[in-house]
This record gives structure tokens, sequence and C-alpha cells, in this order.
């Protein structure tokens, strides 16, 4: 036979769970969002599905709504990381479903952005570039005739239609190659079109490398049809017959049939860079092949100069 003291003491501590039990309820009802949601629900939950949801309910208000209580996605207080909980009548009860929360949905669409926008040997704090912080400290008129365009051209384009993309020329860290990531980004943002950034004098020498291994035409063939393609500092590479004609001359002369906007940026202007064209490294002269890619340059694009001083130092 138990013990009377044995016995109280479990219906003593009974009634003290039971007291913390009616105190936790009610402290979970008095909260405005579930009054709100049994509001929302009234003729639908008993009051016996609240008390067989208690635990789903304390889950619910012990996590952020709308951010509210995390300083950012890696800072999340919640079950689920970048996840906000919601309530749902499942049945004889009320569960939690968890949807993705304003930060986790922006995080998301800024991956999706970046994998629109490929580049090739481009450093990234130009893949990060956007139109609206293009730096008019020096507001010269080329710069304020390729911001125009460039705006333009990013809030026009639509896959399919002919418009030129720019040749942006001047001198070293005016902001060329910013402009060519500005328009990438805002394009995979607003557009969800894609880019490639490639930056010339080394993508050369990468050709130059894949004869070795036999993969010349599969890097070509992903240049060549480039929804967008932004040739980043052409001029500055090492000259040679070959990756003159049969790459640049074979990108610039598809896309130019296929009416595929191209953008350059270079320390050149045309005549400069006709004059770099012309002489291989070896030091032949061939005037007619360089002036055939340079009618290829021209008729993807419009020069424009960019002064301002070097933003790099």
């Amino acid at each position: 036979m138990e013990k009377i003291n044995e016995t109280l003491k479990k219906l003593s501590m009974r009634t003290n769970f039971r007291k913390r039990y009616e105190e936790e309820k009610n402290e979970i009802l008095k909260n405005n969002e579930i009054r709100k949601f049994l509001l929302e629900h009234e003729g639908e939950i008993t009051s016996t599905m609240i008390d067989n949801s208690l635990m789903k309910l304390h889950e619910y208000i012990s996590q952020s709504k709308d951010c509210r209580n995390c300083a950012d996605l890696d800072s999340c207080m919640n079950i689920m990381k970048g996840y906000e909980p919601e309530l749902v009548v499942s049945g004889n009860s009320i569960d939690i479903t968890y949807r993705p929360c304003q930060r986790k949905v922006y995080y998301d669409e800024r991956k999706k952005t970046e994998k629109l926008i490929q580049s090739i040997y481009v450093p990234k704090d130009i893949l990060k570039a956007s139109i609206a912080d293009f730096d008019f400290g020096v507001n010269t008129p080329g710069r304020a005739m390729a911001f125009e365009y460039a705006d333009k051209f990013a809030r026009e384009y639509v896959p399919g239609a002919s418009m030129k993309g720019l040749y942006l020329f001047g001198s070293f860290g005016v902001g060329k190659s910013y402009l060519l990531g500005a328009i990438a980004n805002h394009l995979a943002e607003t557009k969800k079109i894609s880019s490639l950034i490639v930056y010339v004098p080394e993508f050369f020498r990468e050709m130059k490398q894949s004869l070795g291994d036999h993969t010349v035409n599969e890097k070509m063939e992903m240049v060549k049809k480039s929804p967008i393609l932004m040739l980043d500092d052409i001029g500055a590479e090492v000259m040679s017959s070959w990756t003159r004609d049969e790459i640049l001359g074979s990108i610039l002369q598809f896309r130019m049939q296929e009416n595929l906007p191209t953008f350059f940026s270079s320390n050149f202007d045309f005549e400069a860079l006709k004059h770099h064209l012309t002489y291989s490294q070896r030091g032949e002269e061939e005037k007619m092949k360089a002036a055939r890619i340079m009618e290829r340059i021209k008729y993807l694009s419009i020069p424009i100069r960019i002064d301002g001083p070097n933003r790099r130092h």
C-alpha cells in the first residue's frame, strides 16, 4: 500500500503541473498572432484542437516572423534558418508550415542572378557592379553618354532585338569594366538575361593552351553564343594571327550574323586598336585582316570615350 505522503506528493506535483500548463496555455492564447489566427478560423477550431496543438502554437510564437528578430540571414533564430512559420488547420489539429522569409527569398534570387552572369578571369568586384553606383565624380560628356546608353540598353533590350553594344575606351581605371559589369547585373536582376564577361588577354592565353586538350571549339561555342557578350580589355593581349583571325574573328563574325549584343572595353580608340591588330607578335603587317576585324567591331558597337581619374589608386 502506498504511503500517504507519497500520494500527496504526487497529487501536489500533478496540481503544480496543471497550474503551469494552464498558465502556459493562457500565455499562448493571449498572443496577438494566435488570437488573430483563431479568430480567422472561428467555428472551425475547437478547444480540443487547441489543447492538442499547444506545442505547435508554442513553436510558432517562439520564432521570428517577417525577419523582425533577425539581423541578417546568417543570424536567423528560427528552427529552419531562412524560413518563417505559418499556422494552418490540418484535419483535426493545428499545424505549422514553413515558407522562405524575405531575406531568404532575396538571397536565393541573388544566387540565381549570379548564375546568370558567367565570367572568365574577371575580378569579383566587377560582378557586383551597379548602374546606380556608376561614379560621376568627373562628369564628362563621354561619361554621361556611356551611362545613358547603358541605362537605356538595360531597360529596353529584349532577347532577339537588334541593339548595338558599347565600345568603351579610355585610360586605366576610369570605370569601363565596372560599367560592363553593371549592365550585366541589371539585365540579370530585372530580366533574367544571362551575360558572359571575358577578360580578353587571359582568354586568348587559355585558348592557346586549349589546343593541347582539344577544348578550343567547346570554349569558342560558349563565347560565340552567349546572349550578351562583354570583351573586357581588348587590345591588352599579345596578338597573334591565330588569335585575331581564328578566335576573335570567328566570335565577332558569328555575333554579327546573329545580331547578338556585344560590348567591349579597351585602352585604345578605334585607330589605335586597328594598329594593334595589324601587327602580329612576329611583326607581320596584315592591314586587310585588321580592317576586317575592325569592321565587325564597328558593326556591333557604339564607341564612347570615358575620361576621369584612375580609381584603382
